[in-house]
């Protein structure tokens, strides 16, 4: 398979996180309201950034966090810069993990705790 570059695994990674939450969500309510706020919850920057540092990375997969934390982040995101580039490098491991490595990603998803 061909390489992609960060920011597309992030974008994969993005999709793949967010589906993998409202499937978690469409199970405990049928408000839409609250269905909208519980998902929020799960995608933003800041919780994402909370399980990156949750993740018991390879060298390989460290490498690759550590260069997409080093991307160049949109001006509107500046307010927050660690916690942006945090979530940034955990949605690139995840669009990593879907391509190359999809038992990693199916372990991790099957043992997140209290979503």
């Amino acid at each position: 398979m061909e390489e992609m570059n960060l920011r597309n695994y992030a974008y994969i990674g993005d999709a793949v996180w967010e589906l993998f939450i409202r499937e978690k969500t469409v199970k405990l309510t049928e408000n839409a309201k609250k269905l909208h706020q519980i998902t929020t919850d799960k995608v933003k920057a800041s919780y994402q950034a909370k399980l990156l540092q949750t993740l018991d990375l390879t060298e390989e997969e460290h490498e690759i966090a550590r260069r997409a934390r080093n991307l160049p982040i949109p001006v509107g995101r500046r307010s927050n810069q660690t916690e942006y580039r945090q979530a940034t490098a955990f949605e690139t491991l995840i669009g990593w993990w879907y391509y190359h490595n999809k038992e990693k990603l199916e372990n991790f998803l099957n043992n997140i705790e209290n979503l």
